[in-house]
């Protein structure tokens, strides 16, 4: 069974991960990835899910190994 504070912990590295592509604005994969890997201990399985999760909810594209922000812009 997941815990309250799992969910709240996995919904933190989704937005983390989110909020670097979009800071970004695109990075290739494997260095996302292996940036990541310094930080935390984050299983590749975890990490294509993360990827997937966002690209699901269209905010983010892949192509070429390369992650693309593609959802909204943030008016600064």
């Amino acid at each position: 069974m997941i815990t309250t504070e799992q969910r709240k912990a996995a919904l933190t590295i989704v937005f983390a991960v989110s909020e670097t592509i979009r800071e970004l604005g695109s990075t290739p994969s494997g260095f996302l990835y292996n940036a990541l890997m310094a930080k935390i201990n984050l299983s590749f399985n975890d990490y294509q899910a993360i990827i997937s999760t966002l690209k699901n909810a269209g905010v983010v594209k892949e192509a070429n190994n390369v992650l693309t922000w593609i959802g909204p812009k943030i008016k600064e």
